[in-house]
Parts: structure tokens; sequence; C-alpha cells
């Protein structure tokens, strides 16, 4: 596997041990494993990205599977901001990415690991959203792509694994069973797995965002509230951060907000618990079915997150949801429906008195609005619209 030179190896973010680069769990205690560099290499692109206010990233491979996804596009929506009582709201819209998702930055580098591996197929479970950049950037890597999707997926994700050319299982039922089916279909092939966590290249490709609002904004934001299922992207925005203040280029990182739909909130309870990891939620039940991941491959690293910013996960209602996105749509803001669980809780959090009159708020939209637009269709006909 060629890696970037700058790349020390991977540490084991459960008991410590560091192994080498083709290794997808800790070899001691089969815990997560997360990439880690040298001090030259983090320096010298931190400075790039702070003082010099250019897009550059720290990753693996110096030669990835690309389909020209990163950057940040920022829109402010100055109505909410006045609403929740901050200083300036900006929404991060993921759906810029090639195939209309955060999970774009994740898959990039995920893809890649694989080609390096020398693997013929890739293989998830999927809500939607990473099944079809799976299967675009296995396309792109020259890589087959199995996906396995539960019935309830949208459209739109399921049309585009067939059309990138992937092979896709339809699976009765919600993302449980979906994660069954595919455990029981990866036990005997050789397939390379991008499910959350399951490698260390996943959630290291999500925390380019982190990088990107840096390089685009004159400091860090104050807060940043992001849409959270299994962790892989608030877990990446947290280790970005991490990483220049580690290197002295950010005096702090951003208080993280994980929202949660009521239906399906197991970071939300652990949270107020004050739990080490979540419990799953044994009957989940969201209009948004990105979020319904009763638990989440990543949680506990979620909690550890939050607690080191300062943060908190908060849970909120559909209706407060769906409201959330289309009140910011109309304002001219697309928002996706699962992005209107960052708007939606926002608010919450404000009347819990989150945040303050000067302070910047990032939401994050980790997907298209176009995807979901029967779902925010259905919410504006129950109003008579």
């Amino acid at each position: 596997m060629e890696t970037t030179e700058g790349l020390a190896g991977l540490d084991c973010l459960s008991c410590a041990t560091t192994t080498d680069a083709t290794t997808d769990r800790c070899p001691d205690c089969g815990g997560i494993l997360d990439p880690v560099y040298d001090d030259a290499t983090l320096e010298r692109v931190h400075q790039t990205v702070r003082e010099d206010g250019e897009q550059a990233h720290v990753l693996p491979f110096d030669d990835p599977v690309t389909l020209g996804e990163g950057g940040v596009t920022l829109v402010d929506a100055p109505e909410l901001a006045t609403e929740i009582g901050a200083g300036r709201v900006l929404v991060a819209d993921e759906g810029h990415n090639p195939t209309g998702g955060l999970v774009d930055r994740e898959l990039s580098v995920a893809v890649t690991a694989a080609r390096e591996a020398g693997v013929e197929t890739v293989a998830l479970p999927t809500s939607g959203n990473g099944g079809q950049a799976a299967a675009a950037y296995a396309a792109r890597a020259g890589l087959d792509a199995e996906c396995f999707v539960p019935s309830r997926s949208v459209f739109a994700n399921k049309a585009m694994i067939n059309v990138h050319g992937g092979e896709m299982s339809v699976v009765g039922g919600r993302y449980p069973d979906a994660t069954e089916v595919f455990a029981e279909a990866s036990a005997d092939e050789d397939w390379y797995s991008l499910a959350p966590f399951e490698t260390p290249y996943r959630h290291e490709g999500a925390k380019t965002l982190a990088y990107d609002l840096l390089a685009d904004l004159d400091d860090a934001p104050d807060a940043v509230v992001h849409p959270t299922s299994h962790g892989t992207g608030l877990y990446g925005l947290t280790k970005g951060f991490r990483e220049f203040v580690d290197t002295g280029h950010l005096d702090a990182a951003p208080r993280l907000y994980a929202a949660q739909p009521e239906g399906c909130a197991p970071l939300v309870d652990a949270d107020e618990d004050e739990a080490a990891k979540p419990t799953p939620v044994e009957h989940p039940d969201t209009i948004c079915g990105a979020l319904e991941v009763p638990d989440p491959s990543g949680g506990h690293l979620v909690l550890d997150a939050l607690a080191e910013t300062g943060g908190a996960a908060v849970a909120v209602e559909d209706d407060a949801i769906l409201e959330g996105a289309a009140s910011l749509a109309a304002a001219g803001i697309p928002l996706s429906a699962t992005g209107g669980a960052a708007a939606a809780g926002a608010q919450t959090l404000a009347d819990d008195g989150a945040f303050d009159g000067d302070e910047t708020v990032v939401l994050v939209n980790p997907a298209t609005a176009n995807r979901e637009a029967d779902i925010l269709r259905s919410h504006l006909m129950k109003q008579g619209i």
C-alpha cells in the first residue's frame, strides 16, 4: 500500500497500539484505528491553511481516487441567526460534492485505501447516501461495489447506485436489517468493507471539512451543529480541528453538537445519562432514514468529542426537522430533510441558551436538498401548500 511520506501509522483509539497502514482494526484489541502523521507534515499544511488561506489537507494517500470533492460552500442565514440569538449562522452545504453529500469526502479516501490494498470489490450496508458514493468512487477506481440498502431508502439513492454500476441488494425493513444481511453475505467474500469505522480511512476523509472551514473563515466558528448517525462526520470534524490545536494553529476547537431525531437518538440518551457509550434504540422510528441508526458504530467517539469540545447532543421532533429544512428553503437556502435536523437542533439549543449574540454557528447540511425532496414536499402538503 503506497501512502504519503507523512503518514506515521495507525493508532488504536481504544488501547493506543500503533500499527501499519494495511490493518483495518487493531490487532491487539479489535478497536477502531486512526491515521496519524508526523509533526513536520502537519505543521507545513496547517501553515498553508491558516496563514495563506489556501485549501489543503493532510491525508494518507498522494494519489487519491477523486471526483473533485471537497472545498466548502457557506451560505449566510441571517434570519435564523436573529431567531437563535447568534451573531452569524452559516450553512455548510455539502450538497455541492460530486454525488451530493458529505460522504463523498469519506469514500474518496476509503476507496483509495481499497484500491491500494489490491481488492476487486468494496461493500457496505447503507441508508442510501453512502451507497451512491461508494458506487461512484468504486467505478472511478475500477472496482466493483456491493451495496446493501433498506427498502425505505429514497429512490434517488437506489437508482444512482445502479446508474454508477454498483450491485444493489434491497433489504426489506430498516437499516439494521440491511447491516445483518450485509454481514451474512460478506462472511465468505473477500470484500473491502466501507462500513462506518470498519476501515481507518472513511472517517479520515470526513476531517477535510474542518480543514476547509478553517481555510475559508478568518477563524474557527464558535459552534458546529451536525446531523449525526454513526458519527463519521462529527468525529472527522473533531479530529480535523484537534490536529490544528495540536500544532498551535488554532486556540481551541469549536463546540460540536450532534443533532438527532427524537425517534432515534441513542447519542442524546447517552449524553444525558453521562454514559461512556450509547445503548441501542430498540424501536427506531423517524422520517429521516439517513439518521435512523439505532446503534452508532462510532457512538463512544462522538460522546468523547462532545465532552472534549464542550458541546452536547440534541434531539428534535420529525416535524421540527422538516420545518427547519422548509423554512430555510423558503428563504432561498436549499436544505435536505436530514440537514433540517441541524436547523431544528440549533433552535432547540438556542432555547437552552447555548449561543451568545456575537458567535458564529455553522450548520452542516450533509446532503443535497433534491435527494429528499419528496419528504419535504409531503410536509408542505400536510399544511395545505
